[in-house]
């Protein structure tokens, strides 16, 4: 059995039938992540710590304590702290920090003390600086590339994650979504993942870059395998203030993938999402999409109708707004969050100072790379005194006329479906003067991020140069479930998600 490439579901197989233990499974995928250290997705490798928790899992399985996760790796993107292993979020500002506590998500998907779904933690996964980026070319530690083209960038801010379950270095990878860091590097590597509905997943642990924005959530290889990760990491938890504890949060992520299209029940098995109205944004379809995205994503339309969906078009007309409500509200955000790191409490401090005024200015400007900067010296502008109203208080007020343009949109659909990005992945290097340029490529994925919605994307073809293309599916809050059994009946009748690249399977 060719474990890289394998389904949760069939690693699930192949421990409880003894093929395979947690601890050899382990060995086989820190295997592969020591080969591959050209792809730089890993930032950290602790073979003792992860052999550790594989021995665990073990046991678990032995007492027949398991879950439909236990005893499978997974890997944690940078910007989550676990306990023993470094937690840098891609920055010299925290480049030597061990985490002394789980954030919430590792410790739900974890193994450790017999708690969680008893995954077994592989490591920790490259990602842009404080998760701010779109190319992960922004972490201190050097840039992740894309294993379908090393020459190409593989998306951000979640480009490790995105990599390594692409190269087959890891079968399920965690990342951060704060306006399309989990869908668009999805995208560029040729994977699925979701992001889920604002607070369904415990912030608490992660690791801060725009309080009201940042989400996390499951990457994997299908959709199928996001909705076993996704069910394991969502729950209220009381640590973080912005925790749901709300019926509808509280729903199990699995049983709404599996009641959603029960072909058992249906007289019309053959056509499983007969009656699903899917709405197409006119405003996603315009200029600047690339003709490569476009043919693949209406090919994947086609298919959807195959399956019994019906196409409605529909119009989210302040989609090229989400731009700059976002480069305001996130920046914003950012500023006041990372303001902890002044090199007094934690985080890298200056040799060079004479005075406390000096060592925190100078720690956080060799702490902190170019973007982090800038991020930051927006953020503070756009909240100073005579600007503040201008700037910060008027894209609030555009973001909820967003999140409006969504609700008005879903009285006449069921999911909106659309490209994640208007091209494929990029040459390392090419838009790094131009951050602009580079912020344009979130325009397709902002809007549901500002909204608070749950967005995913699914491998739907490849493009120029072999380069894999997103299709982004968009559901209603709370609608996990059924948007992941839609995509896992596309997965069905096509192979995309399946496909890896050759040097690396």
């Amino acid at each position: 059995m060719n474990f890289a490439h394998a389904s949760l579901k069939a690693l699930r197989a192949a421990l409880d039938s003894k093929q395979v233990s947690a601890t050899e499974l382990a060995e086989y995928f820190l295997a592969r992540a020591e080969k591959a250290l050209a792809l730089n997705a890993f930032l950290h490798i602790d073979r003792g710590l992860t052999l550790g928790q594989a021995r665990e899992a073990d046991a678990r399985i032995a007492r027949g304590e398991t879950t439909a996760l236990t005893g499978i790796p997974v890997a944690h993107k940078d910007i989550f702290v676990t306990r023993d292993w470094r937690s840098t979020a891609g920055s010299n500002m925290l480049a030597d920090y061990v985490s002394p506590f789980d954030a919430t998500v590792v410790e739900k998907l974890g193994a450790t003390d017999g708690k969680g779904a008893g995954m077994v933690c592989l490591g920790k996964l490259n990602c842009d600086e404080f998760a701010m980026g779109s190319s992960n070319e922004n972490s201190a530690f050097g840039p992740v590339k894309n294993p379908w083209n090393l020459a190409k960038i593989p998306g951000g801010s979640s480009g490790g994650s995105a990599a390594a379950i692409a190269a087959g270095l890891t079968p399920a990878a965690t990342g951060t979504d704060t306006g399309g860091s989990l869908r668009q590097p999805a995208a560029m590597c040729g994977v699925t993942a979701i992001k889920p509905t604002y607070g369904r997943v415990s912030r608490y642990g992660m690791i801060a870059f725009a309080s009201s924005l940042d989400q996390g959530g499951p990457m994997a290889k299908s959709a199928e395998d996001c909705a076993l990760l996704l069910d394991a990491m969502v729950g209220f938890d009381e640590r973080d203030s912005t925790s749901l504890n709300s019926p509808e949060a509280l729903t199990p992520i699995m049983a709404g993938f599996l009641a959603a299209f029960a072909l058992e029940s249906r007289a019309d098995a053959g056509a499983p999402l007969k009656g699903i109205r899917i709405g197409v944004p006119k405003e996603f379809f315009g200029a600047g999409l690339a003709d490569d995205v476009a043919g693949a994503v209406e090919a994947a339309f086609a298919e959807f109708e195959k399956l019994g969906a019906v196409r409605v078009e529909i119009s989210l007309p302040r989609t090229t707004l989400a731009i700059p409500a976002y480069y305001v509200i996130a920046p914003a955000e950012a500023s006041s969050n990372l303001s902890r790191f002044d090199g007094v409490r934690y985080g890298h401090r200056t040799k060079n100072y004479r005075d406390l005024a000096e060592m925190i200015a100078n720690s956080r400007a060799e702490g902190f790379g170019a973007e982090v900067k800038r991020r930051i010296l927006t953020g503070a502008y756009v909240l100073s005194h005579g600007y503040y109203d201008a700037y910060y208080l008027q894209a609030q007020r555009v973001r909820r006329l967003i999140g409006l343009d969504f609700q008005e949109a879903f009285k006449s659909c069921d999911f909106i479906m659309g490209p994640v990005a208007p091209t494929t992945a990029w040459d390392i290097g090419a838009k790094n003067n131009d951050p602009v340029a580079m912020y344009l490529e979130d325009i397709y994925t902002l809007g549901v991020s500002l909204a608070g919605l749950p967005g995913m994307s699914a491998p739907c073809g490849f493009g120029n140069g072999g380069m894999p293309i997103g299709l982004q599916i968009i559901g209603n809050y709370f609608d996990e479930g059924r948007m992941l059994a839609a995509a896992h009946q596309y997965q069905q009748v096509t192979d995309w998600h399946t496909r890896r690249p050759e040097a690396l399977r």
